[in-house]
């Protein structure tokens, strides 16, 4: 019965990660059903395993999926970044914080909230560099030109 119970507590904590990874596939592939269905199932399993860290990742997800939305769904999008947001930093997870604060500053740039665009993003370029992070940079950049314009 030992044996058993832990296979089944590893295969349930492998679960979450791997929902997490299709999703991001899905929503990147443009199936935005598919990589709902994914991320809502990640977050009920990281909540009743007390995953914590998955959650915040799970919350961001559902936010890209909500932005990525015709037309986009900025008040969902939001909460989840911002709830995302708050579990990461309590966490300590930076990577995920400044992911939060792209997320957020390109959504804020797309619903015409320029001064708050400008500060969520000013924030994720210098967690990305303070981090070299270089990867995510140029995004975080070419979101913050546009939102000044030029």
């Amino acid at each position: 019965m030992e044996r058993s119970t832990a296979t089944e507590s590893v295969f349930t904590q492998e679960q979450v990660p791997c929902r997490l990874s299709l999703g991001q596939a899905h929503l990147l592939a443009g199936r935005l059903e598919e990589a709902h269905a994914l991320a809502e199932r990640a977050l009920a399993l990281a909540r009743e395993h007390h995953e914590r860290g998955n959650e915040a990742y799970a919350l961001h997800l559902l936010g890209d999926i909500a932005a990525r939305r015709e037309p986009a769904e900025a008040e969902q999008a939001a909460a989840h970044y911002r709830e995302a947001l708050a579990l990461a930093e309590e966490l300590g997870m930076r990577p995920l914080v400044a992911h939060c604060h792209l997320g957020l500053g390109t959504l804020y740039a797309t619903t015409g909230q320029r001064e708050q665009a400008r500060a969520a993003l000013s924030t994720a370029m210098a967690l990305y560099r303070a981090m070299e992070m270089t990867f995510w940079l140029p995004q975080a950049e070419a979101a913050l030109v546009q939102v000044e314009g030029r």
